[in-house]
């Protein structure tokens, strides 16, 4: 859908087994005039069909639901390579560490829960549309200590092989800023910003960034 005034709206497609959450979620999104909700589904199965009828820029995908788990779900969506567009980000009620390391494996794109606040939520799904990889605060840190207590090998080549404004970036990413705020920072264009993120992902083999965060804590560049 394009509003004849401003860019088409991000399309949302929500996963969930509970219909009054997935009802609420639509009226939420739809709500905000550069989101809209283009479909519901009540399982994994009804999740990745849906998505491969109606191509949606971001699917927020629930994990528990019958049918097929929203892990397997978001792995079959990732790994589609028809489906190249489609970022998942995952709202569940729980933050145990499986789900988290199952839906970082399995390519989604960040991990909320479902205590989030609305404005919360709108702003992941216009940052996760947006290229950037979104987790809860808690979530975050364990996922980040996890990694950084393992040895470094996917990630072997650090900031030796990145040019000193492409540190200065990675160290930011790492502390979690958006790129419109790391603009402001480094005083840089947002494309300025992009074309470092995309050269950081390809010398640092990262799929994502979520692994770029991964990174910088690894080689130091943010303390834990």
């Amino acid at each position: 859908m394009t509003d004849e005034n401003g860019p088409a709206a991000i399309r949302v497609l929500i996963a969930d087994d509970l219909p009054l959450l997935r009802h609420s979620l639509s009226l939420l999104i739809s709500g905000a005039s550069d989101l809209t909700t283009v479909g519901e589904a009540a399982t994994g199965g009804e999740a990745v069909a849906l998505s491969r009828a109606l191509s949606p820029d971001v699917i927020l995908m629930d994990i528990r639901m019958p049918g097929g788990d929203g892990i397997d779900a978001t792995r079959t969506i990732t790994t589609d390579s028809t489906l190249g567009c489609c970022r998942v980000l995952v709202l569940s009620m729980f933050e145990l560490d499986e789900y988290v390391y199952g839906a970082l494996r399995a390519g989604a794109s960040g991990f909320l829960l479902k205590d989030a606040r609305p404005d919360e939520l709108l702003d992941a799904i216009r940052r996760t549309h947006a290229g950037e990889s979104l987790f809860a605060p808690a979530i975050l840190t364990r996922l980040i200590e996890h990694y950084v207590r393992r040895p470094a090998a996917a990630l072997a080549r650090g900031p030796d092989i990145l040019t000193e404004r492409e540190t200065e970036v990675l160290t930011l990413v790492g502390r979690g800023l958006s790129n419109d705020e790391i603009a402001d920072v480094l005083t840089i264009a947002i494309r300025t910003v992009k074309t470092h993120i995309g050269n950081l992902l390809a010398k640092l083999h990262a799929r994502d960034r979520a692994q770029l965060v991964i990174a910088a804590y690894e080689n130091g560049l943010v303390v834990p």
